[in-house]
């Protein structure tokens, strides 16, 4: 079937959508469509046998809908109807939403249901959700929706109680910090965790609040700081505290839109002095903390998992992860994993740092000079197994990191963008060398000049990823921990780590890394330091939400580099 897509931006259930329509034959154009008129002119132009619409801000045109069956994803379950479903579900804390698939119809989303799917909503941020449980859900959904449009089934209307809202303002976020318990603001911050975020004020200045994790060990004064931690900032509830790790200068009209960005950073210079906390080595029974790097072990299996917002990875993220990886090299284990957390894994170099930085070319190369470093530390790694777990998305560098290690694990609902090329970049990371050992030569020119995402589905298929893992995202650690204690408990371990140092040895000798590593560098630094280069523009226009002049995501100079946060 040809089935075309229409949504106001390539994000990431757009691509999930995709790779997984595709993957099933269909034939799949995508076009983003910010109003009517584009959708009508895209309709016009791929003459679809079905059009989906996995994320729209714009009504489909009444004569689109009248003359071809156009199906809209919705995020809630049948009978809720407004802008800020999901947001909502996460402010009020329900246990339970879903995912509709209706058809178009005059009024929004009061068309008939084709499919529909529930999903639980565990305590994460909105974008979180959206990626992973809300994903899985719509996948099965628009899967049936398509299904039953082939066989020349009929929708069903809608039936039972009609809970239509209007769209969640700042208002209805707001925080009262005097009042406010942990868990409330918990739920708030969540339900705006990548957009809008939640309009506050701090320190003299008006800010929008990214993200919120629970701290059960500090107290202090309502609304005041109390500590900070790699970027983040402590803040004082009711009857608690909570972590922040992302912040956003609200800027006046006519003024660019600011970069969200590590919180300690966006504070630089309005920040009173607060003890940096470590992360504490025990927990008190239930306790709760954040950081953004967490190690275990058991028995002869470590785990490194890390989890940093949006999945951009700053200078500092990669030295201080770095650090941690090679604190893990000292411990006695033979397999060493290597993500396993339930959201993104990696996008590589963080563009929001590098555009706020007071000079983006030289923050582009220390930033993607600590990638390198961590990347290197990985394919240098002689002495044990390392798995990369990619429990969510990953892109550009991200999958390149993925790719340094022995074996890469993924979850099925994982979507794979092992390109640059939509950020203007050539890249690094070891690219070069990596993702053609991996999936062979021709295939690996082929994914970078495409530059499409990918399932995981395909990406085992092609070599790309060697196992996936088909589990819901919270059960991702737990499997993924089972697995490689049964990889470190099998008798021919140590016989392959001794062959992975040989080769090592061996590759060494004819092909360094560092020959690798030089080459990719000599081409990124010609792209930053030349301010007319493609990446300056794009990595602006991706930053502060500007359009790019991109219509469609199989054009030749489309988007942006990975998925867009929710």
């Amino acid at each position: 079937m040809r089935i075309l897509l229409i949504a106001a931006g390539f994000n990431s259930l757009t691509q999930r959508v995709l790779v997984e329509l595709r993957d099933r034959g269909h034939t799949v154009p995508v076009e983003v469509t910010p109003d009517g008129s584009a959708i009508r002119d895209a309709v016009a132009r791929h003459a679809p046998d079905l059009v989906v619409a996995p994320m729209l801000k714009a009504a489909v045109p009444r004569d689109v809908w009248t003359a071809h069956r156009c199906l809209i994803v919705h995020p809630g379950p049948v009978g809720d109807r407004g802008p800020s479903s999901l947001d909502r579900a996460v402010q009020e804390g329900v246990a339970e939403w879903g995912v509709t698939v209706l058809q178009a119809e005059e009024e929004m989303d009061a068309g008939d249901v084709w499919a529909s799917a529930p999903f639980r909503v565990p305590d994460v941020g909105k974008s979180d959700l959206y990626r992973n449980e809300l994903s899985d859900a719509a996948v099965t959904a628009v899967l049936l929706a398509v299904e039953r449009v082939a066989a020349g089934a009929a929708p069903q209307p809608q039936t039972g109680a009609v809970h239509a809202r209007p769209a969640l303002r700042q208002e209805q976020r707001a925080i009262s910090w005097s009042e406010d318990g942990t868990e409330t603001v918990l739920r708030i911050l969540r339900a705006a965790d990548s957009q809008p975020g939640v309009r506050d004020h701090l320190l003299g200045a008006e800010w929008f609040l990214h993200g919120g994790h629970p701290e059960d060990g500090l107290r202090g004064r309502p609304g005041e700081l109390l500590a900070t931690r790699a970027g983040a900032v402590c803040r004082a509830t009711a009857d608690g505290a909570v972590w922040i790790p992302e912040l956003r200068a609200r800027t006046g009209p006519g003024r660019p839109r600011a970069c969200k960005l590590p919180a300690t950073l966006a504070l630089a210079g309005r920040l009173p002095e607060l003890p940096e906390l470590p992360v504490p080595v025990d927990l008190p029974p239930g306790g709760r903390t954040w950081s953004d790097i967490r190690y275990r072990e058991e028995g002869p299996v470590g785990v490194l998992s890390f989890a940093f917002p949006g999945g951009a990875m700053s200078t500092d993220h990669c030295r201080r992860l770095l650090d941690a990886y090679q604190a893990a090299r000292t411990r006695p284990t033979s397999v060493l994993v290597l993500g396993g957390g339930r959201d993104f894994f990696s996008n590589g170099i963080h563009l929001n740092v590098i555009e706020a930085a007071a000079d983006p070319a030289a923050e582009s190369w220390a930033n993607i000079n600590a990638m390198n470093d961590l990347v290197e530390a990985v394919l240098t790694t002689t002495d044990r197994l390392v798995v990369s777990a990619i429990g969510g998305n990953a892109a550009a560098g991200g999958v390149m990191l993925a790719l340094a290690a022995d074996e890469v694990w993924c979850r099925s609902g994982s979507v794979l963008n092992p390109h640059y090329r939509r950020m203007g970049l050539y890249g690094s990371e070891y690219w070069t060398y990596s993702l053609p050992r991996k999936v062979g030569a021709a295939l690996a020119a082929r994914l970078t000049e495409e530059a499409r995402p990918v399932s995981a589905a395909a990406s085992l298929v092609m070599g790309l990823v060697d196992r996936v893992v088909d589990c819901g995202p919270a059960d991702f650690a737990d499997e993924i921990t089972r697995s490689a204690l049964q990889l470190a408990s099998r008798g021919g371990v140590q016989p392959r780590i001794a062959a992975k140092k040989a080769e090592h040895e061996r590759r060494e000798a004819v092909a360094p890394l560092a020959a690798y590593r030089e080459q990719e560098l000599a081409r990124m630094r010609r792209i930053f330091d030349d301010p007319a280069a493609a990446y300056h523009r794009l990595r602006r226009a991706f930053v502060r939400k500007e359009a790019n002049g991109a219509l469609s995501p199989d054009g030749p100079d489309a988007g942006a580099a990975g998925p867009v946060d929710c």
